[in-house]
């Protein structure tokens, strides 16, 4: 099903039963796989792709080289040290007015759905993994990854190439310091910054102390001497 005023690119393909709202741009070398749904408005940008049984909200943009929808990262080791593939057969789910930056990979869930919750602002090659669930209105910069089955809330404002370990919730309205390592439950509320992650607070006042170490040690050690000559 096509709404009204599509448009739709050279070398676009659509496969078969998606359902496409009214005012939708398709830009050319789109790839949009069998039984999707794209809500109203929707823009997909040159060489986006959706693979098959995502969904889209209304006023979904998704940059060039976007792709949601891929495999998560799911293997399983036998006995001999040997990878199988664990069938990743759930989706994405987006919904309204989320923008998803060029080069973003969003998997699908290995059962069930991968759901970023509406509002949501995603920067360029961000990478987000099968099961994630993300908030209302929350924010991330480029080349954060956020492993498989983690829970982020909602507003939560996250820099730069943070890395987030899997199976975790973040409460809402965080925020996160830019390259911060993220290896624990966060509360309501809080700002950290750091690998692994301190409170904001504590990480400044302990940098003044890390800037210090050499002085700190070259006086340990006059001391030490001190001592020993003493004796």
């Amino acid at each position: 099903e096509y709404g009204e005023d599509l448009y739709l690119g050279a070398f676009a393909y659509i496969g078969n039963n998606v359902k496409i709202g009214n005012n939708v741009k398709i830009y050319p070398n789109v790839y949009i796989g069998d039984n999707c749904k794209i809500g109203d408005g929707c823009v997909l940008f040159q060489g986006a792709k959706v693979y098959s049984d995502c969904v889209l909200g209304e006023t979904v943009y998704v940059h060039s080289g976007a792709i949601i929808g891929a495999d998560g990262f799911g293997f399983a080791p036998d006995e001999n040290g040997e990878y199988s593939r664990i069938p990743q057969t759930g989706n994405v789910i987006i919904e309204d007015n989320v923008d998803i930056g060029a080069g973003t990979t969003i998997d699908r869930a290995t059962l069930g759905s991968t759901i970023i919750r509406k509002g949501v602002k995603l920067d360029n090659q961000i990478q987000i993994a099968h099961n994630v669930e993300i908030g209302e209105h929350t924010a991330i910069a480029a080349q954060t990854g956020i492993a498989g089955s983690t829970k982020i809330g909602k507003n939560c404002m996250i820099g730069g190439q943070v890395g987030i370990v899997g199976h975790i919730t973040i409460g809402d309205r965080v925020r996160i310091q830019a390259q911060s390592g993220i290896t624990r439950n966060l509360k309501n509320d809080e700002a950290v910054q750091g690998s692994p992650a301190l409170s904001y607070n504590d990480f400044n006042k302990s940098y003044v102390h890390f800037k210090n170490l050499p002085s700190l040690a070259e006086q340990l050690n006059n001391l030490e001497k001190q001592k020993s000559n003493d004796k």
